[in-house]
């Protein structure tokens, strides 16, 4: 069996839809059997997800409307990029506007393409220990989130048995569990 490349050659590209915070990408692609299709995907900047502890080893989650699913997510904090800003200092930045908290201590925890098949973004997950509230949360006009402080065994639990469905605080849950614990 001969093994080819796998890469497509993009011929032609172009924004079709833009909004403020992602556009939708149209490119014109020549596929490996030389088959000339359309693909469109969605671009969007880097995020920032954030597993927040207390100094008790209590867990700051926030609760948030998604629109897009028509419910109440219980997450992680977690926002985009903004300009050429550094990961780490989105993460503290996050962490303070969603929460009111700030970090003692912040590190890396892994970086993902959640959804590489339709999406460019990626996402850089953090544990930040210590965190102390620090004042008032600064939500952007169009997040309506409430901050609670729950047990980390507890939201383990939920994310095991399938009660937790936001997807990037599942993951960093259980990156978290599997390597730092």
């Amino acid at each position: 069996m001969t093994h080819g490349s796998l890469r497509w050659k993009t011929k032609a590209t172009e924004i079709d839809y833009s909004s403020p915070a992602f556009d939708i990408r149209r490119d014109a692609v020549e596929l490996p059997d030389g088959t000339v299709t359309d693909y469109h995907y969605v671009e969007e900047p880097a995020a920032v997800v954030i597993l927040p502890f207390t100094p008790d080893g209590d867990v700051v989650v926030i609760e948030e409307w998604r629109q897009a699913v028509d419910k109440v997510n219980r997450g992680l904090p977690a926002g985009t990029l903004e300009g050429d800003e550094a990961s780490f200092d989105a993460a503290r930045r996050e962490l303070r506007e969603e929460t009111g908290y700030e970090a003692g201590s912040l590190e890396h925890l892994l970086t993902v393409e959640p959804s590489n098949g339709i999406s460019t973004s990626v996402h850089h997950h953090f544990v930040a220990h210590n965190c102390e509230p620090a004042g008032d949360q600064e939500l952007d006009e169009n997040e309506s989130i409430r901050v609670d402080v729950t047990d980390y065994n507890e939201y383990l639990a939920s994310v095991v048995d399938g009660e937790l469905d936001d997807g990037r605080a599942a993951l960093t849950v259980t990156h978290y569990e599997l390597t730092c614990r």
